[in-house]
């Protein structure tokens, strides 16, 4: 999708927002919304109120990027937030959410851990 080499952290705004805003204003988002530096390198995903577009903005090398999506004929379905409230996704979270797929509704395989010897 964006060609990252290293997977960034992916926080999600929880909050419908505005997508006439440029770089400046998702910035002032962030500095409200997260508690997080705009230039730590994450990924910060936005949501219009119809859910039918998507604004993700991103630092890199001295300069933002900002990667818009529309959908045409369906919507986007915001995952719920975890029990701080927050939203962070993983990368092939982001991925099925620019694609349209529910994550709401798809169910991750619990993941093996090894046994840890009692002592």
């Amino acid at each position: 999708m964006l060609g990252l080499s290293t997977p960034p952290r992916i926080l999600m705004s929880t909050e419908p927002t505005d997508m006439r805003k440029g770089p400046d204003g998702l910035c002032a988002l962030v500095k409200r919304q997260f508690d997080e530096s705009v230039f730590s390198g994450s990924l910060f995903v936005f949501l219009s109120r119809r859910r039918d577009r998507a604004k993700i903005l991103w630092w890199s090398h001295g300069g933002f990027i900002v990667y818009y999506k529309r959908l045409e004929k369906s919507r986007f379905r915001r995952p719920d937030p975890d029990n701080d409230g927050r939203l962070v996704l993983s990368p092939g979270e982001l991925q099925a959410l620019l694609e349209g797929i529910d994550l709401r509704r798809a169910r991750r395989a619990p993941l093996w851990e090894p046994t840890r010897p009692v002592t």
